[in-house]
């Protein structure tokens, strides 16, 4: 579980986050969505200590993680899995070498277990015989994929996502998305996805914060979303006339 306490965060004159609270859910797809621009980005970038936030603080496990000392942050992003939006492979490594990257940078093992390991993450996200192919010779979701398999090589306890489904055919974004839940479950691990893909809420939002102009401006599950009165999430969700419609049919049907 991770705990976000009154989070503020600046840049210069501009304040970005502002009193942010959350708890973020073990075992559960937790997603932040809002605008662009909106500061959840920024939020999952204080989450994970890339920014450090002026105000409040972020607990792992009830411990500050800006309170802590190097070894102890360290020990933190050791249990933390990263997918970036575009994957964010290495172009010069091929695919059993990009998942093995996080082995080499915090782990202990020798190069036989790491490769073992690998290849377990890999056939977890049904990637077989890809090993030495390079990551402008897969498709976009192929190597979504080995991104996850990266992301789970430590068997991390939290997994953070950008905008996992960015650039993907519909069809794909629904196999990324149900790997990314059925991780979630498997693991136990605590899932923060960053998400525009209101396709993605629908099918996997258990637990949905809506980020409006740097503050918490709704928080719930997608049946309390799609039922929601909040004006500014309506305005986000239900932009596209098809989400447009299903608001109206559920008005309809009181």
């Amino acid at each position: 579980m991770i705990t976000v306490e009154g989070l503020g965060k600046r840049f210069g004159s501009v304040q970005v986050l502002q009193d942010i609270s959350a708890v973020f859910h073990k075992g559960k797809v937790n997603q932040i969505i809002g605008r662009s621009g909106s500061g959840k980005s920024v939020l999952a970038k204080c989450m994970v200590g890339l920014h450090r936030p002026e105000q409040g603080r972020v607990l792992y496990e009830g411990e500050s993680f800006h309170d802590m000392g190097l070894e102890e942050k360290r020990a933190v992003r050791q249990r933390i899995g990263m997918l970036f939006q575009g994957s964010a492979l290495f172009d010069s490594q091929n695919v059993i070498e990009n998942v093995m990257f996080p082995l080499r940078m915090f782990g202990t093992m020798s190069r036989s277990e790491m490769e073992d390991r690998a290849h377990i993450c890999l056939k977890r996200v049904n990637i077989v015989d890809k090993d030495r192919l390079f990551p402008a010779e897969l498709s976009g979701g192929m190597q979504k994929r080995v991104g996850i398999a990266r992301a789970i090589a430590m068997e991390p306890q939290y997994l953070f996502c950008d905008e996992p489904n960015s650039g993907l055919d519909p069809q794909t974004s629904i196999v990324i998305d149900d790997l990314i839940r059925e991780i979630t479950e498997e693991f136990g691990t605590t899932t923060i996805v960053i998400t525009h893909d209101m396709n993605s809420v629908m099918e996997t939002g258990e637990h949905i914060i809506f980020i409006h102009k740097g503050r918490k401006w709704w928080e719930g599950d997608r049946d309390k979303l799609l039922r929601s009165d909040n004006q500014e999430l309506n305005e986000f969700v239900f932009a596209g006339s098809l989400m447009r419609a299903v608001k109206r049919s559920l008005k309809e049907e009181g």
